[in-house]
C-alpha cells in the first residue's frame, strides 16, 4: 500500500474541503436554518456525491464524459442550472426578509401595523440529503477536481487495495468535516445567534451559487 500517496491525497482533499465553496455554504445554510437531522443529511448527501465522483474518476467514466465535448457541455449546463436555481432561491429569500423588515419599519414610523407571514417551511431529511447530493454531484468543477486529483496521484500501476483505501479516505474525511460543521452550527444556542444573520447567509450563499453557475456557463463556451 502506498502510504505516502494516501497521505498526500488526504492532505489535498482536506484543504479542498476547508475551502469556501457551494458545499461549505450549503452546510452552513442548512445547519443555521434547518433542523440538525436535515443539516446532517445534507452533509451525508455531499459526502455520498464525493464518493460517487471518486468512483467515477477511478473507473474512467468521468474522463470519458470530459473527453466528449457535447456530453461535458451538457453536464456543465445541467449543473449550472441547478446551482443557479439554488442561488436565485436563496437570494429571493434574503430579499423577501429585507423587504419585510423595511415594511415593518415604515409601518412603525407611520404609526400603523403590518401583518407578515414569517413562517419558515423546514426541509425534510430526504430533501436535505438530496440538496447536498445534487449540489456536489452536479457541480462540474467537482468532477474536474477529482479527475485531476486521481489522474495525478492514482496511476494505473497502483494496486487495487490502495485505490479502495483512497476512496474510503475521501469519504471519511468528507463525512467528518461536513457533519462536524452541521453539528456545531445546529446547536440551539449557536443556531439562535446565527439565525439573526440568516438573511445575510442566504444572500452570500445565493450570490456564491449564482457566481459558480455563471463561471461554469462561461467556461462551457
Amino acid at each position: 500500500m502506498e502510504l505516502q500517496l494516501l497521505l498526500s491525497l488526504a492532505i489535498i482533499h482536506s484543504v479542498a474541503l476547508a475551502s469556501p465553496g457551494p458545499d461549505f455554504a450549503l452546510v452552513v445554510k442548512m445547519a443555521s436554518q434547518e433542523s440538525r437531522a436535515t443539516a446532517i443529511a445534507a452533509a451525508i448527501g455531499i459526502s455520498v456525491a464525493i464518493l460517487l465522483h471518486s468512483l467515477l474518476s477511478l473507473t474512467g467514466v468521468s474522463v470519458i464524459i470530459k473527453s466528449s465535448q457535447w456530453l461535458f457541455i451538457a453536464v456543465q449546463l445541467i449543473g449550472a442550472s441547478y446551482l443557479g436555481w439554488m442561488g436565485i432561491g436563496a437570494v429571493r429569500s434574503a430579499m423577501t426578509h429585507f423587504q419585510t423588515k423595511r415594511a415593518k419599519k415604515d409601518a412603525i414610523e407611520l404609526g400603523s401595523t403590518i401583518t407578515t407571514n414569517t413562517a419558515h417551511n423546514r426541509l425534510s431529511i430526504k430533501q436535505g440529503f438530496l440538496r447536498g447530493l445534487y449540489t456536489n454531484l452536479l457541480n462540474p468543477k467537482a468532477m474536474v477536481f477529482f479527475i485531476t486529483l486521481f489522474s495525478a496521484l492514482i496511476t494505473p500501476d497502483i494496486n487495487l487495495l490502495t485505490k479502495i483505501v483512497a476512496v474510503f479516505i475521501m469519504l471519511i474525511l468528507s463525512l467528518f468535516w461536513f457533519i462536524f460543521i452541521a453539528l456545531v452550527l445546529s446547536k440551539p444556542t449557536i443556531q439562535q445567534k446565527v439565525k439573526q444573520a440568516s438573511p445575510v447567509i442566504n444572500l452570500v450563499t445565493g450570490l456564491l451559487f449564482i457566481s459558480v453557475a455563471v463561471i461554469i456557463v462561461c467556461g462551457a463556451f
